[in-house]
């Protein structure tokens, strides 16, 4: 997951603390300006926009996103949450709306469960071509037979599907799959657990969608650069 806090300086890095202790990539725009062209050069999972930022009208900000076509989940912070601004952003387009003040964990919740939701689109399962994923039971399937993964590698092949196309950086990776019992996340550490996914998805005669972009990351992708 890729995020955009759109805030004040210091509120926008006590949120990304937040959201980097638990391996949640994100960046801080502190005026609208900086955070549309932020918008225009890459892709975000989820805004987070606080409406009261003094550069421009915010709900101008959200149309324009909108207008724009810019499908990334969109979370409004706000110290003004009447009931008609509330209705006023959700008619414009905005997934969940929370009033300041508010506690950063639940903030946290609800871009996670809001990410959950536009991922899975309702479903239960994800599905790649010939590979399958059930999150719930971390089951993973290759041309319909069963593919036992190691729980990195099973995180890995998530964290890739769910994002797939979409380029990764080594520090997203790294950040992604940091635990109390993996250690520190070496190159070497990396590219061993790549070549044992990629082993076993090819043993089940799946393809390897695995692309390296040299000196900038990784994607997942069957499109042709």
């Amino acid at each position: 997951m890729k995020v955009l806090i759109i805030d004040n300086r210091k509120l926008a890095e006590t949120i990304q603390s937040k959201f980097l202790e638990n391996g949640i990539q994100s960046e801080i725009a502190t005026k609208y300006k900086v955070a549309q062209q932020r918008i225009s050069i890459n892709e975000y999972d989820i805004l987070i926009v606080d409406l009261d930022l003094t550069d421009a009208d915010g709900y101008d900000f959200i149309r324009r996103i909108k207008k724009d076509k810019i499908d990334s989940g969109l979370i409004i912070l706000s110290a003004k949450s009447t009931l008609e601004q509330k209705i006023k952003a959700f008619n414009l387009g905005a997934d969940d709306f929370l009033g300041k003040p508010f506690f950063v964990d639940e903030l946290f919740a609800r871009t996670k469960a809001l990410h959950k939701r536009i991922v899975y689109d309702g479903n239960r399962e994800i599905q790649f071509n010939e590979i399958k994923i059930k999150p719930e039971s971390h089951e993973v399937y290759v041309n319909l037979k069963p593919l036992t993964l190691t729980k990195t590698e099973y995180r890995i092949l998530h964290l890739f599907i769910i994002n797939k196309h979409r380029l990764l950086t080594k520090r997203t990776l790294v950040e992604h799959l940091r635990d109390n019992d993996l250690g520190m996340s070496t190159d070497r550490f990396i590219y061993t657990h790549f070549a044992n996914l990629r082993k076993k998805i090819t043993s089940k005669k799946g393809k390897d969608y695995i692309r390296n972009i040299y000196g900038m990351g990784y994607k997942f992708t069957d499109q042709q650069d």
